[in-house]
């Protein structure tokens, strides 16, 4: 069973992130990802850059992940983060 910091690894193996904080129980998973990759990008897109970083293990391992997917500009705006910039 994956930890938040296995899930947090296997992002960042994937993933150019600013900013990458993963919480959860083992099955279920919640994480904020920062990365300039998202700019320009839905959030459906935001998000299948995601799973193409956790490839089978979004399968195999992780059965649940909420995302909060950001650009730098949208994480440095308190409005977006509720206020922790």
């Amino acid at each position: 069973m994956p930890t938040p910091d296995d899930v947090r690894r296997y992002i960042a193996e994937g993933l150019q992130c600013s900013t990458l904080e993963v919480t959860g129980d083992g099955q279920h998973f919640e994480a904020l990802i920062v990365s300039s990759l998202f700019e320009g990008k839905r959030p459906v897109q935001r998000h299948q850059i995601v799973y193409r970083a956790l490839g089978d293990r979004m399968r195999e391992e992780i059965h649940a992940l909420s995302m909060r997917t950001l650009t730098p500009d949208e994480y440095a705006d308190p409005s977006q983060t509720g206020g922790r910039a």
